[in-house]
């Protein structure tokens, strides 16, 4: 694969390629660039980026990093447009969904002490959510929160049934690489800092766990 456009983003932990990508979308929304990735959650939030604006993505593997080729599907914005649909996105961004509630969960286990105890008062809390009805938007986990997520976690049915609901769980990729949890992520869309603060901005309501 060769394009004329390569965004270089190796070495680039998330959210920095996933920016990187939005800008040049929304600044040229080119026809089709590439863009190379060394960090698997760059990888995966990138993938999902370029899908959400319309992207089809063909990827290949080089020893040290992989290569994603972006094309273009159907209607080739002009910069004009990009720039206006870029603008419309910031107006409803900054508007709060005042009727939904985001979940930021940082670590397995509730509170300090007794650390068998905490993952017992998590357990709970993720059963118990469903309490909260239409109103619950997104959870989101960071931190030792993305063990959750694995496979093999005593919550990870509790987030699995959530999601079934319709909840939107997302699982900090930074994250995930850090912990070498990526490949044992069972639930969830791998997510990034931008998704994350945005997250929080659009929410009517925060509960921090």
């Amino acid at each position: 694969m060769s394009a004329d456009i390569i965004l270089d983003c190796k070495g680039l932990a998330c959210p920095g390629p996933v920016m990187r990508c939005l800008e040049l979308i929304e600044k040229t929304a080119p026809e089709s660039f590439m863009v190379l990735v060394d960090d698997p959650a760059a990888r995966e939030n990138v993938l999902r980026l370029l899908g959400s604006k319309g992207y089809s993505v063909a990827t290949a593997e080089a020893p040290d990093h992989t290569e994603l080729f972006a094309t273009r599907a159907g209607h080739v914005l002009s910069a004009g447009e990009a720039a206006a649909q870029a603008a419309a996105a910031e107006v409803l961004a900054a508007a709060p969904v005042s009727d939904k509630v985001t979940v930021l969960i940082a670590s397995e286990g509730i509170g300090a002490g007794s650390d068998d105890l905490g993952g017992k008062l998590m357990l709970n809390f993720l059963a118990t959510l469903p309490e909260l009805g239409p109103s619950l938007w997104r959870i989101i986990l960071v931190n030792g929160g993305v063990r959750l997520a694995t496979t093999g976690h005593p919550c990870l049915e509790k987030l699995a049934a959530l999601a079934a609901n319709g909840v939107q769980v997302l699982v900090c990729g930074t994250c995930l690489t850090y912990f070498d949890l990526m490949a044992a992520k069972a639930v969830g869309e791998t997510t990034n800092m931008l998704d994350v603060v945005t997250s929080l901005q659009m929410a009517g309501k925060v509960i921090r766990v």
